[in-house]
C-alpha cells in the first residue's frame, strides 16, 4: 500500500459508513466563543492554547478587496489529535469510530463562513466534499480529484519529499507534512469557488464534536419521520425531540435508513442534517443562563483546544465580536450545486459540478445583488383608460400589449436536478425539520 493510500484511503473500508461530521465543532466553537464573550480570561485562555498554522502564507494569491471575513471550516477525517497522537480509550469508545489505525486526511467537511463587516446576515456555504475538481496546490502534474482530497495529497506529498531527503519521521517532519496539506486544501477551495479570497480557517479533529456535544445536550432536533440506521446507531422518532451527545453523532452522521429502503438519504441530506444541528445549537446558545458555569466552559475549551488548529493570525476575541449575527440566528446556511452523481475513471463515486454554476451562486452569495426598485410612476387620470400591458378584468389577456419579440423572458439555463431536501437556503434563529 502506497503512502497515500495509508494516509487518505482506509476510510474507504468499514469506515466509509463511520465518517463523523466533527466539523461542526468549529462554527459550534465560534458560537459558544461569542456566548461567553463576557468571559474574558476563559476566551483568552482558549486563544492562547490553541494550535496555530502559517498556512495561509502563499496558499493563496486572491487580494483582500472587502472588508467582510471568510472562515473556511475544515474537518478531518483523523482518529488522532492534531499532534498525531492517539485519542483516549474513552473517547475511541464514545466516538464508535474505530482507533488511531482508521481514518485519514480528507476533508471530509469543507464549510465557507461569510460574516459581512455590516453586521447583516451571514452565510455559511456548504461543500459537498465528493465535488470532483481539479486540485491546486499538489507539486506535479494536474490533478482531478475529489475536493476532499487535496489535504491529503498536499500531506503525501509533502512527507515523502521530506523523508526522501534525509528528513527524520519525526513530530517536525509531521507538522510540516500537516502545514502542506492544509496549503494544497485552502488553495483548491479558494480556486474552485472562483478565487475567493479566504481570510481565517479552522481545522478540527473528530474528537471535538464530542466534547462540544456533551457540553451542549440536551440539544433539541427535529425529523420529518421517524428513520433509523444501523450503521451510524440514529433511531429518531417524527418531529421534536431532544439529544444527548451519542444520538448527536448519530444525527449528523445518518446517510441512510435501515428499516425503510424508500426513505434514501445522500451525502447532500447530511449536509442537511450537519446544517440544522448548527442552527439549533445557536438557538440553544441564545437561550438566558446556557453557558453561565465558567469553571465547566474553561474545561470544555482546554479539552477542545487540542483537537483544533487556526490560522496564525485569527484571534478569538475578535472573532467572537465580529460573529454576533450567527449567535443572533442571523445567519442562513445553503450547499453548493452540483450538477448530479457520478463516476470518477478510478471507479469511485463523485458528484459531478458545473464550475461556472458555483462560482456563480457563490457570487451571488457573498454579495446578494438589492432587488431592483420599480421606478415611481404616476397614477392615471380618473376616467382614462387602462394602460398599455395591462390585463382586462376577467379576460387574462393583456390589452395593447407588446410584440412578442420585446417581452419573451431571456432563455434559462438548464436547471440543476434537485435532491432530495437539501436544497435552498436554511435560516438561523429556530429549530428546523430535517429528513
Amino acid at each position: 500500500m502506497s503512502l497515500y493510500d495509508q494516509l487518505i484511503h482506509p476510510d474507504r473500508r468499514r469506515v466509509r459508513r463511520r465518517r463523523t461530521t466533527f466539523a461542526l465543532l468549529a462554527v459550534v466553537v465560534a458560537a459558544v466563543l461569542v456566548a461567553v464573550g463576557l468571559m474574558v480570561a476563559t476566551v483568552v485562555q482558549a486563544n492562547n492554547n490553541v494550535m496555530r498554522s502559517d498556512a495561509l502564507n502563499g496558499a493563496q494569491s486572491v487580494p483582500k478587496l472587502t472588508q467582510d471575513t471568510n472562515i473556511l471550516v475544515m474537518g478531518l477525517d483523523s482518529r488522532v489529535d492534531e499532534k498525531g497522537q492517539p485519542l483516549s480509550a474513552a473517547v475511541y469508545s464514545a466516538l464508535d469510530a474505530g482507533n488511531q489505525s482508521t481514518g485519514g486526511y480528507n476533508a471530509n467537511v469543507l464549510m465557507l463562513v461569510h460574516i459581512p463587516a455590516d453586521g447583516s446576515k451571514a452565510t455559511a456555504m456548504s461543500i459537498p466534499r465528493d465535488d470532483y475538481v481539479q486540485l491546486a496546490g499538489i507539486p506535479g502534474q494536474p490533478l482531478d480529484a475529489k475536493i476532499k482530497e487535496a489535504y491529503g495529497y498536499g500531506l503525501a506529498a509533502k512527507q515523502t519529499a521530506l523523508l526522501a531527503a534525509g528528513k527524520p519521521n519525526d513530530q517536525a517532519t509531521y507538522q510540516q507534512a500537516r502545514e502542506a496539506g492544509r496549503k494544497a486544501e485552502i488553495a483548491t477551495v479558494s480556486k474552485f469557488l472562483g478565487s475567493v479570497h479566504i481570510d481565517h480557517f479552522v481545522e478540527v479533529t473528530m474528537a471535538g464534536f464530542y466534547e462540544v456535544a456533551q457540553a451542549v445536550a440536551p440539544i433539541t432536533v427535529c425529523v420529518n419521520q421517524a428513520t433509523q440506521d444501523t450503521y451510524s446507531g440514529a433511531n429518531f422518532v417524527k418531529g421534536v425531540q431532544k439529544i444527548n451527545a451519542k444520538q448527536a453523532m448519530a444525527f449528523v452522521r445518518q446517510r441512510r435508513d435501515t428499516t425503510n429502503p424508500s426513505y434514501s438519504f445522500s451525502d447532500l441530506d447530511r449536509e442537511r442534517r450537519q446544517q440544522a444541528f448548527i442552527v439549533s445549537v445557536i438557538h440553544q446558545l441564545k437561550q438566558a443562563g446556557t453557558f453561565t458555569d465558567i469553571p465547566k466552559m474553561q474545561q470544555v475549551l482546554t479539552a477542545v483546544s487540542s483537537n483544533i488548529v487556526v490560522d496564525s493570525g485569527l484571534n478569538l476575541l475578535d472573532m467572537a465580536q465580529k460573529a454576533g449575527s450567527i449567535t443572533s440566528g442571523n445567519i442562513s446556511f445553503t450547499t453548493l450545486p452540483i450538477t448530479g452523481f457520478g463516476t470518477s475513471p478510478a471507479g469511485e463515486s463523485i458528484n459531478t459540478v458545473d464550475v461556472a454554476q458555483v462560482q456563480a451562486a457563490v457570487k451571488e452569495l457573498l454579495a446578494p445583488k438589492a432587488p431592483a426598485k420599480k421606478p415611481a410612476t404616476a397614477p392615471p387620470p380618473a376616467g382614462a383608460p387602462a394602460a398599455s400591458g395591462t390585463t382586462s378584468s376577467g379576460s387574462g389577456s393583456s390589452a395593447g400589449s407588446a410584440p412578442a419579440s420585446a417581452t419573451k423572458a431571456p432563455a434559462k439555463p438548464p436547471a440543476t436536478t434537485t435532491y432530495s431536501d437539501w436544497t435552498g437556503a436554511l435560516q438561523g434563529g429556530s429549530v428546523t425539520c430535517v429528513k
